[in-house]
């Protein structure tokens, strides 16, 4: 008998430790994709962002208010049933706000909040809110979930002019 390998058992032995390397790299692979899928992973998924305060800079696009937010997918996304009117309300003081302006907004009060804005309803994949101190209302489409998870109860803006 000989003492050096048999090239069959050698083979063998390579064409295992192949088999295993990919099966593990597969395993991991699709335990990557559960994760993914389930928004266990802090990246690469479209969870809402985890801001305090939000911006976004709504400016007129053929008579309505309109925003794009790039992250979010979002191109002339319009404000439509009641927040146009609403918007106007909270920009009345800011020369030029139809070329643009910024526009604050969280599920939390923040310093100098013009308007505090509370859930009313949902209605057709989006939400119902109306001023606190008034009963103007409008309807806020489902490209909220962009920026929440769930509608918060309470919506704080704040337009200012952009800079």
């Amino acid at each position: 008998m000989s003492d050096e390998p048999n090239p069959q058992e050698t083979n063998t032995r390579h064409t295992n430790w192949g088999r295993l390397g990919l099966l593990t790299l597969g395993l991991i692979l699709i335990a990557l994709g559960v994760a993914w899928q389930l928004r266990l992973l802090p990246f690469g998924n479209s969870l809402p962002r985890q801001n305090a305060i939000m911006i976004i800079a709504p400016y007129k696009h053929q008579g309505t208010w309109v925003f794009d937010d790039s992250s979010a997918g979002l191109v002339q996304e319009p404000f439509v049933a009641g927040v146009p009117e609403m918007i106007d309300v909270i920009v009345k003081d800011i020369p030029d706000a139809d070329k643009g302006f910024r526009l604050l907004f969280s599920s939390n009060p923040f310093p100098d909040y013009q308007k505090k804005l509370v859930w009313l309803r949902g209605d057709r994949g989006g939400n119902y809110y109306r001023f606190s101190d008034s009963e103007m209302e409008g309807w806020i489409c489902p490209a909220m979930f962009k920026y929440y998870e769930k509608a918060p109860p309470e919506l704080y803006v704040k337009a200012e002019p952009l800079k």
